[in-house]
């Protein structure tokens, strides 16, 4: 029978008490949310907010949250460390940027769509059209792989 990850009888520590080096009692706050085949959430988590101010964090929390509020604390921790300044804001600041960019590199591709249509329209007078369609694609391909490097910069 298994409960919280862990074996009756086999009693293998969770994560947390793994990394803290210490009994994994029966009752355990962290063994249903660090598993023991997962130490890396634990020790990314205890790295950035503490053992201690995790275990504050769950206890203060109904039982129906804890999973949802570990969660987003090991996403929190991974922000963290991938940013130690902004965290996850950082990633969503980034994606706001490259959201702001493919809006305007939308609105562009639509203008130019409009302008095209707009000269490709046969007019009341036999001009002949201009031959600068494919030098305006040229240009609007050089503006895309511009965008897309700028996309992954963040």
């Amino acid at each position: 029978m298994k409960e919280g990850g862990r074996k009756h009888g086999a009693m293998s520590p969770c994560a947390a008490c793994k990394l803290l080096r210490r009994r994994c009692a029966q009752d355990c706050l962290f063994a249903p949310y660090f598993p023991a085949d997962e130490p890396h959430k634990f020790a990314s988590v205890h790295k950035v907010f503490g053992a201690s101010n995790v275990n504050k964090m769950l206890q203060e929390l109904p039982e129906e949250q804890r999973s949802d509020a570990v969660s987003s604390m090991v996403y929190e921790a991974n922000a963290r460390m991938r940013d130690p300044v902004y965290g996850c804001v950082g990633a969503i600041s980034c994606l706001q940027q490259q959201v702001d960019v493919l809006q305007t590199q939308l609105a562009l591709a639509q203008a130019e769509l409009v302008h095209i249509r707009n000269h490709n329209q046969p007019s009341s007078s036999s001009s002949t059209q201009p031959q600068s369609s494919s030098h305006d694609a040229k240009s609007s391909l050089f503006a895309v792989d511009n965008v897309t490097e700028s996309l992954w910069s963040c």
